[in-house]
């Protein structure tokens, strides 16, 4: 909203306000919650001309853009207004009133409970669970429930409650929507076909060593993704230092870490949900969010937010005939000069604010950033750092909103690299290099029994579906609602760095700065230029080590030594076996494998006797398992967890979805914590391992009576 308030502007605010519209910026009040948020963007929606159910469809609109047999005029409505405004996405039954209309509208997912009640004498009850208040059934003349994308609205002055379909239909009809779109929005299919550009093998392979390639990326994450369409399966967790703790050159990616939902705002699966969710977005300049008309859907159509070299051709060239005016297209390059190193990185990156900014002013509607073309004397800025920066030097500007960022990357390959990229304000990500890559893995015979513009079709297949998958672990819906969402956290940047080019990120650590990230550029930039001619000639990728162990790869904690001393004790049962096992992990994680090895005990205090300090097997009592449902483990796991725990006297949580009533029969799996969907345990009878009697709730005293 910030990026928006340069075009704000009504006749209604401006008499509102004295024709001082500065006066209600900024429209959101900084650090206030979502729902504080929420209310604010619907207050100057409603004040700027709409009505409150207008206002509430165009913030949570259903999910029309899977949906073929919703009405043509309903789903026009709907995707006009999404060329103004992203979908506020995630669980939410939000109910509004003007004084005159009260009603409420439940998310695209259905993710929160709504029902409703009417009475003879015209009382109107809606609540989130049933029962709330206590009503005689046969008072009761209509109850139903809100279901997803769906409104409930009671109009007092028409005395009725009016119908979600009648809402809609006469919001649809208000304006010519369909003719709006049809003359302003242009698919990106239907552009004019460009020159294709094939680049031979020993150019990939330099470039490849540009933006840090190995074999094993090759091997494990493009092949998969080119053969199937698919992310290859791996293991969850990583072994490896994280990236400001590697003694390797890292990208500047590996520095983020994406969040994830937790409790309140829960995650959805993206593969069962798929009707509710959208890879799709729009590309160019937007209008005045508070006046609609048929400029402000003049966008092109994007299916993916991944387009490979030949779509990127098109927007590039999109006006070179001369017939679409409106959509000028500006490519600005990321490139500087390596030996001037954070000094140089830092001047270009407020050079290209200032040429982009120029080019604004100059009509650019569409702006390419693009790290294509380095050479021995220039090399690439990360393009995740030049994205935000010119993201948040637009935002600052108040020039955001009058263009859209396509980004050329050499150095993304991976979804989580592309979802960084739409994370902090990209519209669309052209991973060229990964194409080139592929295209050379074909014809060299590494990819084999498919044509390279079906394996290339595969990977842009994988990357939106593995960024659908990121956004789902948010409960995030839309591409449109991802972008320039931020969901990330910096983890080993400094400050100075975070607040300057990634403003508004969470970083709790402190780390490297310009200068680390300049230098892990040179390295791999040294690589692909090496100083020595000779050395081009026999010119081979790193064998990588990041995903699986290699002699001369990247620190692993599981490495053959280390799996070999576990494999082995667990088989001989030897104690002392195992502690040569654990004190190898140690070694490793001060090493530098990872951050708590970096953790040592400060303290002053004078040692505890031993003979003072409780013995394991008495400690081990007061743990608990965290409350994981059925849902986010097996069943082995779960019946496991609570027999472990059991043997050793301690406590294990059944989660929200509670256990198997057989299980209450045998006291070995049986869990010792219910939990309630408020997440309060509360003891239960069953017999416990060896003990017979039931556990005291951890609020009760030693007597049985509730602790006050």
């Amino acid at each position: 909203m910030q990026a928006r308030e340069a075009l704000l502007a009504t006749p209604a605010i401006d008499e509102a306000f004295g024709g001082d519209v500065e006066r209600i910026f900024p429209i959101c009040t900084p650090g206030a919650s979502d729902s504080a948020t929420f209310d604010e963007v619907l207050e100057l929606l409603h004040l700027g001309g709409r009505s409150l159910p207008h206002a509430m469809l165009m913030m949570i609109p259903e999910a029309w853009e899977n949906n073929a047999d919703m009405d043509p005029a309903r789903r026009a409505f709907y995707e006009f207004h999404s060329s103004l405004m992203e979908p506020w996405d995630g669980p939410a039954c939000v109910a509004f009133t003007d004084g005159t209309q009260i009603g409420a509208v439940l998310d695209r997912n259905g993710l929160r409970p709504g029902r409703w009640w009417r009475t003879r004498d015209d009382l109107v009850v809606l609540a989130s669970e049933a029962g709330v208040l206590e009503i005689d059934p046969a008072q009761v003349v209509a109850k139903g429930r809100l279901r997803p994308g769906r409104m409930f609205l009671v109009d007092t002055a028409l005395g009725r409650i009016v119908e979600d379909d009648e809402i809609k239909a006469e919001l649809a009809a208000e304006q010519p929507y369909d003719e709006w779109l049809h003359a302003g929005l242009t698919r990106l299919g239907n552009l004019p076909e460009r020159e294709h550009v094939t680049y031979g093998h020993e150019s990939v392979q330099r470039r490849q060593q540009t933006f840090g390639y190995t074999e094993e990326e090759l091997r494990i994450i493009l092949t998969p993704m080119a053969t199937s369409g698919m992310e290859a399966i791996g293991s969850m967790g990583s072994d490896t230092p994280v990236a400001v703790l590697s003694h390797r050159a890292r990208l500047l990616y590996d520095y983020f870490s994406q969040l994830f939902a937790q409790v309140t705002n829960p995650p959805l699966d993206a593969i069962r949900e798929e009707i509710v969710t959208s890879v799709g977005d729009t590309i160019g300049a937007e209008q005045n969010l508070l006046i609609p008309g048929p400029a402000s859907c003049r966008q092109i159509v994007l299916p993916f937010p991944v387009i490979d070299n030949d779509e990127l051709a098109k927007i590039v060239h999109i006006d070179d005939d001369g017939d679409m005016p409106g959509f000028r297209a500006v490519t600005v390059s990321g490139l500087y000069r390596v030996v001037e190193g954070a000094a140089g990185m830092k001047a270009r990156l407020v050079e290209i604010c200032r040429l982009i900014s120029e080019a604004i002013e100059d009509g650019a509607r569409i702006i390419v950033l693009s790290d294509r073309d380095s050479t021995a004397d220039l090399a690439p800025i990360p393009s995740l750092l030049l994205t935000a920066c010119v993201h948040h030097h637009l935002v600052r500007e108040r020039t955001r909103t009058r263009v859209g960022l396509v980004v050329e990357a050499g150095d993304a390959r991976e979804v989580h690299h592309v979802a960084l990229l739409l994370g902090y304000g990209a519209a669309a990500v052209n991973t060229y290099l990964a194409f080139e890559t592929i295209e050379d893995m074909v014809s060299g015979g590494q990819l084999t029994g498919i044509a390279a513009q079906k394996a290339i079709r595969n990977y842009v297949k994988a990357l939106g579906k593995g960024v659908l998958k990121v956004m789902s672990k948010m409960g995030i819906s839309t591409v449109a609602s991802y972008t320039g969402a931020q969901v990330f956290e910096a983890i080993g940047l400094s400050q100075d760095l975070v607040d300057r080019y990634f403003t508004g990120t969470t970083s709790k650590l402190g780390g490297v700065d310009l200068g680390a990230i300049a230098a892990e550029v040179a390295a791999r930039h040294a690589k692909a230029w090496p100083a020595n001619p000779a050395d081009r000639a026999h010119r081979r990728l790193d064998v990588g080590g990041e995903y699986q162990w290699r002699r001369e790869g990247e620190v692993h904690l599981f490495n053959p030594e280390t799996v070999f001393l576990l494999q082995h004790s667990t088989r001989t049962r030897k104690y002392e076996i195992f502690k040569q096992y654990t004190s190898a992990v140690d070694d490793l994680s001060k090493q530098a494998a990872t951050l708590r090895g970096l953790f040592d005990f400060s303290s002053g205090r004078k040692p505890i006797p031993i003979q003072e300090v409780e013995p394991a097997s008495e400690i081990v009592k007061r743990f608990s398992t965290g409350a994981m449902s059925y849902g986010s483990i097996s069943i082995e796991a779960h019946e496991t967890l609570a027999i472990a725990m059991n043997s050793m006297g301690a406590r294990s949580n059944t989660g929200e979805g509670g256990e198997d009533a057989d299980r209450l029969r045998d006291p070995r799996p049986a869990a010792q914590l219910d939990q309630t969907g408020r997440v309060r345990p509360f003891w239960c009878h069953q017999r416990l391992s060896g003990a017979g009697a039931r556990r005291r709730h951890p609020d009760q005293d030693g007597a049985g009576r509730q602790a006050r």
